[in-house]
């Protein structure tokens, strides 16, 4: 059954490290046989309809941009419930969207406290349920230690959006 998903990828066009055009992202999704593929900002965020389960997808996009650019690069794949849920779960009802992130995890996350702890800001809470977890930074996450070092502080891989990002997101879902 063709469903609606997101593939949000970890780290590119952020820095100069790993450069992927959008227009190629689009071409490489359509090339798998999606449809209705777009983008939103360059920082690797895919909408598309397709066949499949998520990890499939998130697989196949994975193997096709190696193949295609030769990047190696974390692809989650959520479907379209699951950010509403990430929306309507956020255990945060922060005055700028921009200052709490929302982290999609690829793994368990095995969160180590006293690093956590260690990086935190007196004003950052992070919060974690499943595969996702919140990070409430009201002073900007910028300079922050703990964003800056967030998957070890989660044990596991992550790629994050603030929650402006992922209500966009959601608005091209629908």
């Amino acid at each position: 059954m063709t469903a609606r998903r997101v593939a949000l990828l970890r780290g590119i066009n952020v820095g100069g490290a790993a450069t992927l055009p959008m227009a190629d992202l689009r071409r490489i999704a359509e090339g798998l046989g999606w449809s209705d593929v777009r983008t939103y900002i360059a920082s690797g965020n895919l909408v598309f309809a397709s066949d499949g389960t998520a990890s499939d997808c998130a697989s196949a996009l994975s193997e096709a941009i190696r193949s295609e650019t030769g990047l190696d690069l974390l692809v989650l794949v959520e479907t379209e419930a699951a950010i509403r849920s990430v929306i309507d779960t956020c255990p945060f009802e922060p005055e700028i969207d921009r200052h709490v992130q929302v982290l999609f995890l690829a793994d368990t996350p095995k969160l180590d406290h006293d690093k956590l702890e260690k990086l935190r800001a007196e004003t950052e809470m992070l919060q974690v349920k499943g595969h996702h977890a919140w990070l409430h930074a009201p002073d900007g996450v910028g300079r922050l230690k703990l964003a800056a070092r967030i998957e070890d502080v989660l044990g596991c891989r992550a790629t994050a959006r603030n929650l402006a990002t992922v209500r966009k997101i959601a608005d091209l879902l629908a």
